[in-house]
């Protein structure tokens, strides 16, 4: 099953008055609104770019049990997967699970639709 999440894309300064919107009650998002939010498409070239939406692919269909187990199926380094992981993850594009002592990368998604504001 293929699983789809929106980013949108505004200004910094719109997101923060989108989210204090929210905060006070004055909006609530709609069905099939963005749930994740970048500034530019620049740093979403950066955060979805070939080699990371390859990243999310493997991780579905390989469903690893490690970022090591990662590594070694990518050959990519651990250190530096680790970072690209958790800057996905702070977008929610990855999920992290913590178990026995390693971590886990879960795939939230790997098509995305782009709204530009």
């Amino acid at each position: 099953m293929t699983k789809s999440i929106v980013i949108g894309i505004m200004p910094q300064e719109k997101i923060r008055e989108r989210v204090l919107a929210i905060a006070r009650g004055d909006h609530k998002s709609k069905a099939g609104e963005p749930k994740v939010w970048f500034t530019s498409m620049r740093s979403l070239a950066e955060v979805l770019s070939d080699d990371n939406r390859a990243l999310l692919k493997v991780i579905t269909e390989t469903k690893p049990e490690s970022i090591a187990a990662l590594a070694a199926t990518t050959g990519r380094k651990p250190s530096n997967l680790s970072r690209t992981l958790k800057t996905m993850s702070n977008y929610g594009i990855v999920d992290l699970k913590r178990e026995n002592k390693q971590v886990r990368p879960i795939a939230n998604a790997t098509e995305f639709r782009i709204i530009a504001a």
